[in-house]
């Protein structure tokens, strides 16, 4: 059926289809030509047809859509066929897909997530304050989820027939049930490039003998409080991109993290909802080659010094009371983000230390009273984000070192009602958002020697739609 309404609408402007869809849906049709041929469809009654119609005339929208699109994003657009269905996922997945495996710029593959956004091929949402724009490549608190029927099509494109060989594989396992694809690679190399799983409890004698030497990036996704990693890891020699989800309501326990220790080319690890002592098991020290490390949701960090080589950490949502050992000894970090810790009340007096930070988000800290002055030593530091910070009721007069910070967001800082003299200081500083009252300051710093400083005025916005999956 979308062949004939694509034959029949071949050449038609957007427009046109559009117009098209709206007609079918409302019981109109193109011609009686197309009608007649259409009642002598089988299975399809004339009372079901124009609905029937208005969904396939979408599919084979968003067929023309995805066949009009160049290389580079048809195969980011199929890969998002390997995340599962009916949930909200952090955009920084996808994008670590196409920057560690498609070997993307990351500001092009933010470019292309926006693209797909735009051609109505996923749907993008924030957590934050609503709103989907990204200062300085932030996509920590974007998320996105297949369109109706989007997730399926992408699947059917990058389909092959042969399973040994699919670019993507996405297999389940649920109950036990529908394992046709599993015993198909029992024993058997497969080519994949990304590979996806999502099954329930899986205890280590569960997992078949697989073996994925092509593959660099490896999704695992469960429901459990307790879950196996598969052994067949240790195949995989060129994996780049890591993730593991917990997709129930509780936290879960991860156990066999000895299979980590082969993958020495692994360069993004990302968990969620786990409790995982991850950097004090066996094969961490294969893993000091990462250069981002996202943990959403998690408890039981270790010392993640281990990691001399992280570039990116991003720590969201901990009801830990204290950060990380070792935070501050990590030099090459140039970005850290450390949001949403709603007990943490002190960061460590050493904070200053990484000297390299180019990007630092301190959101959501409703606990945080006070900023260590060692910031004024961030002296590269580009981008700075204390939004959220409720309990926070001053900044240090060290932040006027900060020659090079371009933005600053602190809006809802409700307890921070002055700023120090030293914010004059801030000659590099281009945009700062905040609330009404300490605007006024802002606008005051702004006429005495920050005069490209533009002040946005903001309302509070704060949002609960990440309980939301």
């Amino acid at each position: 059926m979308v062949s004939m309404i694509a034959n029949c609408m071949h050449g038609e402007s957007h427009k046109a289809w559009m117009r098209a869809t709206d007609k079918i849906c409302k019981g109109k049709y193109r011609s009686q030509h197309h009608r007649k041929g259409l009642y002598r469809l089988p299975q399809i009654s004339r009372d079901s047809l124009p609905d029937v119609l208005c969904q396939y005339l979408q599919y084979a929208l968003h067929f023309a859509s995805i066949h009009s699109l160049d290389d580079v994003l048809k195969e980011c657009f199929l890969d998002l066929g390997v995340f599962p269905r009916d949930r909200k996922i952090c955009a920084d997945a996808i994008l670590d897909i196409w920057v560690y495996v498609r070997k993307l710029q990351r500001h092009d593959a933010i470019t292309i997530l926006s693209q797909l956004e735009s051609r109505n091929l996923l749907n993008l949402t924030s957590n934050s304050r609503g709103s989907t724009t990204m200062p300085y490549g932030n996509t920590s608190e974007l998320y996105f989820s297949h369109r109706d029927g989007m997730r399926n099509l992408a699947m059917y494109l990058g389909h092959h027939d042969n399973i040994l060989h699919c670019k993507r594989l996405f297999i389940e396992r649920k109950n036990f049930g529908s394992l046709e694809k599993w015993e198909l690679l029992r024993d058997r190399a497969s080519h994949t490039q990304i590979l996806s799983i999502l099954t329930g409890p899986m205890e280590v004698n569960d997992w078949y003998d697989m073996n994925f030497p092509e593959t660099e990036a490896l999704l695992l996704f469960f429901t459990s409080t307790e879950y196996f990693l598969p052994q067949f890891l240790k195949s995989m020699k060129k994996l780049k991109f890591l993730m593991i989800c917990n997709c129930g309501t509780n936290k879960a326990i991860v156990k066999g993290l000895d299979v980590l220790s082969s993958l020495t080319q692994l360069k993004s690890v990302r968990l969620e909802r786990l409790i995982l002592p991850f950097v004090e098991k066996r094969g961490i020290e294969a893993l000091q080659n990462i250069k981002k490390l996202s943990l959403s949701l998690c408890e039981g960090f270790g010392n993640i010094s281990t990691f001399t080589k992280l570039q990116d950490f991003n720590l969201d949502h901990s009801n830990d009371l204290e950060l990380p050992l070792g935070i501050c000894n990590m030099p090459s970090t140039l970005s850290c983000s450390i949001t949403n810790f709603h007990q943490l009340q002190n960061l460590p007096y050493d904070f200053g230390n990484m000297s390299n930070l180019r990007i630092l988000r301190l959101s959501a800290l409703p606990s945080l009273e006070q900023i260590p002055v060692s910031i004024g030593k961030l002296v590269k530091l580009e981008y700075l984000d204390i939004s959220q910070c409720g309990g926070l009721k001053e900044l240090p007069k060290e932040i006027g070192q900060l020659k090079k910070l371009r933005e600053l967001d602190m809006r809802e800082c409700s307890s921070l009602t002055t700023l120090p003299s030293t914010v004059c200081e801030l000659s590099s500083l281009k945009l700062v958002t905040c609330d009404e009252t300490i605007g006024k300051q802002w606008l005051q710093a702004k006429n005495i020697s920050i005069p490209e400083l533009r002040v946005e005025i903001v309302e509070a916005c704060f949002s609960l739609d990440w309980l939301d999956d």
